[in-house]
């Protein structure tokens, strides 16, 4: 295992060597191509690349994950090529960060890459990645995770390009921190007809909600991204500590198996969830951290324990009053779910000394939820509803000495 393992990381640190090709100077990779092939015993996966890619193989388990990290990289897949099978049952790729990318095969057995190489192509105008993939046993693999000692920290080469620089906010302004949900290698729900992303939808009305926001005397809000990047649970919660934030309004337009359920519905934490609905999607947003291959244990101490952050009960209190004030803006305005105001243990929520909601906009599983979600002039008069909602809560929460 160990002889395999040195194999990989010597054959990444050769390819550029190899290539003769600066990942820094030429800017981001392109894959272009991909192919898969294989059974419940052996796979192969060939993905193609203008350059030769720098890459890093690592393994996670609770599922068991195959990530392979890369520098900066354009996907131009098409989603048919990229179909899982064989041994995997779901594969995900896309940005991680500035100057970073990854590829996640989620294998439905414990599999061991058992080889790792790039080569170039017969008429020498790109380089294949091939990754053989072969059924091992638990214990083989609980030793590939041992061996390896991962952190689950992405190495990949820097491409240069400057990334969201931090925002100017003038003392005794009130800090909204915006964030638009999932990002990157994490799309999130896909529209029912337009096949819309999650992330995109979430991204488009982040941004017009910020510039709402921004209008309002006193006010001074900032995404937590402001590109197609993935961030993990902790890193959204920590980025709005950081900046100081006084709310924290996280945006999401996920799906249901139940397509006629349509409307806003407004999420506060709790330990114990409202309503099956909102268990059911609370755990599905959880599951954000490790769609991206992010290992659960490597979350800092400080967020591991949500129970922990939930006896914060004065943080707790704000963000339902937050949560009540942003319903009312929105009763007559727009669709609401019924009991619009839920409740369920969302990791994005558990800062502990930031009053948090998480806004579903509407369902992309529901054809008349979908048709106002990619509306421009839809997400703008919702994002004035919002912006009204936390200029209100606002006020209140200061007359009150909040």
């Amino acid at each position: 295992m160990l002889r395999t393992i040195v194999r990989y990381l010597s054959a990444a640190l050769l390819i550029g060597a190899m290539s003769g090709i600066g990942f820094a100077a030429d800017g981001p990779l392109l894959a272009y191509g991909a192919r898969i092939a294989g059974d419940d015993a052996r796979t192969r996966v060939v993905i193609e690349f203008d350059q030769a890619p720098d890459f890093f193989v690592h393994y996670v388990a609770d599922p068991v994950r195959v990530i392979i990290d890369l520098p900066e990289t354009s996907f131009g897949l098409k989603s048919e090529d990229m179909q899982a099978r064989g041994l995997f049952s779901d594969i995900r790729y896309g940005a991680m960060g500035t100057g970073s990318s990854r590829i996640v095969l989620t294998a439905k057995e414990p599999v061991e890459v058992s080889l790792a190489e790039v080569k170039p192509d017969e008429d020498k105008k790109g380089f294949r990645l091939v990754l053989d993939s072969e059924r091992v046993s638990k214990q083989e693999f609980a030793e590939l995770i041992e061996a390896q000692k991962w952190t689950g920290s992405v190495v990949a080469t820097k491409t240069g390009r400057v990334g969201a620089t931090e925002p100017k906010v003038d003392d005794g302004a009130f800090v909204v921190a915006v964030d638009a949900g999932h990002g990157g290698i994490d799309t999130g729900a896909i529209g029912t007809e337009t096949k819309t992303e999650e992330k995109d939808v979430t991204l488009a009305f982040a941004r017009d909600l910020v510039g709402h926001l921004n209008r309002q005397a006193g006010i001074k809000a900032f995404l937590t991204r402001d590109g197609d990047e993935f961030l993990s649970l902790p890193q959204r919660v920590q980025i709005a500590r950081r900046k100081n934030a006084n709310l924290f309004i996280s945006l999401h337009a996920d799906t249901l198996k139940q397509r006629d359920i349509r409307g806003a519905t407004v999420y506060t934490i709790s330990d114990k969830a409202s309503d099956h609905l909102a268990a059911s999607l609370a755990e599905r947003e959880n599951l954000s951290d490790a769609i991206a291959g992010v290992a659960l244990s490597n979350e800092p101490a400080e967020v591991a324990d949500i129970l922990l952050d939930l006896t914060r009960r004065e943080t707790q209190a704000f963000s339902v009053n937050l949560a009540q004030t942003v319903v009312s803006s929105f009763e007559g305005q727009i669709n609401l779910i019924n009991n619009p105001h839920r409740y369920a243990g969302f990791r994005v929520l558990q800062a502990p000394d930031v009053p948090s909601i998480l806004l579903e906009l509407g369902f992309l599983s529901n054809k008349e939820d979908e048709k106002l979600l990619v509306d421009p002039a839809w997400r703008a008069k919702v994002a004035e509803l919002l912006a009204g909602a936390v200029r209100n809560y606002k006020s209140a929460t200061l007359a009150n000495g909040g």
